[in-house]
């Protein structure tokens, strides 16, 4: 998709053969964005700092600045360094991007502006680009200038007050860096909407991705509630989602995970264990209809039947019944999981500085365009002299380049 003239991308397989995102982006949401899209087979230029991207430092280590979550979030991309603090750094920067279909950043908007790398630099060299911000905050919003990390979203977009309403005494963050990531999937989404419409029109775009408004849209999504309707008709919050009992459930032994969605399921489950008649005699478990106004009920009566028996019963006697059932893991039993190893979605590589990892193929099947082969997460400035000469910079202003890099 490249422009005639430029540097030819990589060309690694996969339905995003050709297409090249030069990535500015660090930490998580950027580069997970970046790592779905190499992962189609995109050739993602990693642009970094001398010191690298800080999540490269993220423990545990066997060697300085390849740690675990910079290892899944950044294979098959390359790395450049350079400083942007330097003229001939942003130079070499915007001449990468003239020969990208994708610039994709997490850079606060002015501080690109300063380097000249903003999207109306970029299209003066690249007009057809497709250039994405990520940001804390929609830009019009008074919120716009501040920094944001994926803590103060979940907080700010009432997620972390949603435990409260479970049972927590205080409000939590959830354990994993899901604001990051879910912006980061948004961001895809946008790039690959915006590639199709240039594909169709010629037409470039810039395109900003808040990581508030995206989580706010999915909070309120399953919480309006009453506050849907104008004037309100009822609190907000969906009851299901909002009861204590909506959890794994104990057993007598240990935990399943288990869900009644149909009325099949739900007179089947009683059936099974025993109970149907006390189900049939109670209209909080049998009508569909007064049910769905108090769950808060209706999981516990569900949490006092499996507390009865252990986990492997249950587990064998609803998978039997057709009911939704899981076993509950933990990360350590998660990496071991027999339907995961069938289908061969962990595995190891050699990875040349860091030795045997483990590592997670893309978890989409193609039937006519699998997915690129991934290669290892890059050493920092691994692909520094290489693609600064697929751009066309001499062998001077290379040296140059690589030798400030030392320095720093």
């Amino acid at each position: 998709m490249t422009g005639e003239g430029s540097c030819a991308p990589r060309r690694r397989g996969g339905p995003l053969e050709g297409v090249r995102v030069i990535d500015f982006s660090s930490v998580i949401a950027g580069p997970w964005a970046s790592h779905i899209l190499a992962d189609q087979g995109a050739d993602v230029i990693k642009i970094e700092s001398p010191q690298g991207d800080i999540i490269r430092q993220a423990p545990p280590v066997r060697n300085a600045a390849m740690g675990p979550v910079f290892l899944s979030a950044n294979r098959s991309k390359r790395s450049v360094v350079l400083d942007l603090k330097t003229a001939e750094g942003c130079a070499a920067a915007l001449r990468l991007c003239a020969s990208a279909d994708v610039v994709l950043n997490n850079v606060r908007p002015a501080a690109m502006r300063r380097l000249g790398l903003d999207y109306a630099a970029i299209a003066q060299v690249k007009p057809d680009v497709v250039y994405v911000s990520l940001v804390g905050f929609d830009q019009a919003g008074p919120y716009a200038a501040r920094p944001t990390y994926d803590d103060l979203i979940q907080g700010a977009s009432g997620l972390a007050s949603l435990f409260t309403q479970t049972g927590s005494d205080e409000p939590q963050y959830v354990p994993f860096q899901l604001v990051d990531r879910i912006s980061g999937i948004s961001a895809v989404n946008a790039i690959l909407a915006a590639l199709f419409q240039r594909e169709r029109t010629g037409r470039g775009e810039a395109i900003e991705v808040p990581m508030f408004e995206t989580m706010a849209e999915l909070v309120l999504a399953d919480h309006l509630g009453g506050e849907a309707f104008v004037p309100p008709i009822g609190p907000t919050g969906y009851q299901r989602l909002l009861t204590r009992h909506r959890r794994p459930y104990p057993t007598s032994d240990g935990y399943v995970c288990v869900l009644l969605v149909t009325e099949a399921h739900w007179a089947r489950f009683f059936t099974l264990a025993g109970r149907a008649a006390e189900y049939a005699a109670d209209p909080r478990l049998c009508e569909a209809p007064v049910r769905r106004l108090d769950y808060d009920n209706a999981y516990r009566a569900v949490a006092e039947v499996l507390a009865t028996r252990p986990s492997a019963e249950w587990l064998a006697l609803l998978e039997a019944g057709d009911i939704p059932v899981m076993r509950l893991h933990d990360v350590m039993s998660l990496i071991d999981d027999p339907h995961l190893a069938a289908t061969g979605f962990l595995g190891t590589e050699e990875h040349p500085s860091e030795g045997t990892i483990r590592t997670m193929r893309a978890p989409q099947r193609w039937a006519a365009t699998p997915p690129a082969t991934h290669t290892p997460a890059p050493r920092l400035g691994e692909h520094t002299a290489d693609v600064l000469h697929e751009a066309g910079l001499d062998d001077a202003t290379i040296a140059a380049i690589l030798a400030r890099n030392a320095q720093r």
